[in-house]
Formats: structure tokens, C-alpha cells, sequence
């Protein structure tokens, strides 16, 4: 579903991800796991079309995002990190408006905005303010509009930051539910090690740019002769805290453009 081979995005002479080969297969949930700064968020920019890799190739579903990125947009979902809801606008409004974007017909767009509003438990808060929810009522919300056009692939960027035991629990019961009657494919960032461990068919775990290991949680622990996913992450990526991936980019394109 998702075939990525040396992939490559640099900022001048800085390297943010570097020869990137990955695979992940129909229906599965791929958790893609680094520290501060390690090329997660730089990866998925080039996977979702929103930054042009500087070499290699993606094919999401047999499409090219480079090449046909309209075609590949309408291929996966995305709940990003940071909140993307308008709100001033309803959450039907949001719904209905990412529904005409992605020319879904009047009958077809209130059917599915009805059945994925009560998927989340939103339906009868439909007709409120956005600005009125709670941060886990709009993390919710941002899955249900993500679903909204039927896609194969869903990304999820870090989409538990921030949000309660219950809210978290209630997202993933959700999320394996889709995963599993739907067969959708899942790719999803966190920080939450027992998120990863929990529902993760496979783990990848990436430092400095580049792929450090790839296998299930028990193959992660026993190739790092450790008893825990947290243990197998810090023995591979070491305990030193690291600055935000974004900082460090901004910081090397600044860089690149002074040299100039």
C-alpha cells in the first residue's frame, strides 16, 4: 500500500532524511517512531504531498504523489499534529466543506457525515461551535473528517498529544475497530510507546534521518535484549533530549540561505 525507496529531502548540505526504504503492506498499522528532530514529520511532508523530496520515490496505493498529487490525495486521510478544524464552523460545517472539496455528491456526504459522526460519538454535538469542544472532541472530529472520502491510507501525526486516558483509549478502540472491519491501513507517529505496542502490526524507528530497525515490538525488544518498546527506543536512540524537528530544519534552511 505504501512502497517508499530512497527517499531523500536535504536543506542545503543538511540532510533531514537520508536514503529512506520502507514497505508497508494493505491493512496494516505501521508505527513510525523517533526522537525530537529524527525526520519523522520531514517523511510524512514528502509521503502527503506536502514537501517535494529532493530524490528517491513514494507510491501510495500505486499512485505518485510527486507526479499525481491530486490522484494521491484523494488516496489517504490525514489527522496532522497541529489542529486544523475552522472553529467558527460546526462540526457538520467542517464535515460538509471537506466533503464538497473532495466532490463527494449532497446524498452521499450527509449519509457518511451522519455515520461517521456517531463513529466518534459526535453526532449530537453536530450542530456546535467547534470553538465550544473539547481538545478531545476535536482530535475526534479531525478523524471523522479524515474518513470522510473513504480513503485507503490513514495518517496519524502524533494524534494523541495531548489528550486523557479515556479520550485516548476511546480514539484507539475506534481506530482497531476501522482498521479491522474496513481493512485500512493505518501509519501513525507517536511518542506514547504502549500506543505503538498496543496496536502496531509493525514498528519502524528513525534517528539522525535514516532507519535504525524495523519488526514487530517483540522482534524491536529482542534484537535490543530489552523487556519493553520504551526500552528497545531509548537503547537504539540513546536518552539525550532533543530539539523539535521543526526548529532544527528552520535553523539549517536559514543557514543554507546565509551562505548564499
Amino acid at each position: 500500500m505504501i512502497e517508499v525507496k530512497n527517499l531523500t529531502k536535504k536543506y542545503g548540505d543538511f540532510v533531514a532524511v537520508n536514503d529512506v526504504s520502507f514497505n508497508v503492506e494493505d491493512g496494516e498499522v505501521f508505527a513510525f517512531l523517533g526522537p525530537n528532530g529524527a525526520g519523522k514529520s520531514t517523511t510524512i511532508k514528502m509521503l502527503t504531498t506536502l514537501l517535494r523530496p529532493t530524490s528517491g520515490t513514494v507510491s501510495l496505493n500505486d499512485v505518485d504523489p510527486v507526479e499525481e498529487p491530486e490522484k494521491a490525495r484523494r488516496t489517504f486521510g490525514i489527522v496532522f499534529q497541529d489542529p486544523s478544524l475552522d472553529d467558527d464552523l460546526t462540526a457538520w460545517e467542517n464535515m460538509d466543506l471537506h466533503g464538497v472539496l473532495y466532490d463527494i455528491s449532497d446524498e452521499d456526504r450527509r449519509k457518511r457525515i451522519e455515520e461517521l459522526l456517531n463513529f466518534v460519538d459526535l453526532w449530537d454535538r453536530k450542530d456546535s461551535p467547534v470553538k465550544e469542544f473539547s481538545g478531545g472532541m476535536k482530535r475526534r472530529l479531525e478523524i471523522a473528517r479524515g474518513l470522510l472520502h473513504k480513503p485507503k491510507i490513514l495518517f496519524l501525526d502524533e494524534p494523541t498529544t495531548g489528550l486523557d486516558t479515556q479520550t485516548r483509549s476511546l480514539m484507539w478502540d475506534r481506530l482497531e475497530q476501522l482498521n479491522k472491519t474496513d481493512k485500512m491501513t493505518i501509519f501513525l507517529t507517536t511518542h506514547q510507546m504502549e500506543e505503538a505496542d498496543r496496536i502496531a502490526t509493525r514498528i519502524a524507528i528513525m534517528d539522525h534521518g535514516k532507519i535504525m530497525i524495523i519488526g514487530t515490538s517483540e522482534e524491536l525488544k529482542k534484537k535490543t535484549n530489552t523487556n519493553s518498546l520504551d526500552e528497545a527506543f531509548l537503547a537504539l536512540t540513546g536518552r539525550a533530549i532533543r530539539e523539535e524537528e521543526g526548529d532544527s530544519n528552520s535553523r539549517m534552511k536559514m543557514m543554507h540561505r546565509g551562505r548564499r
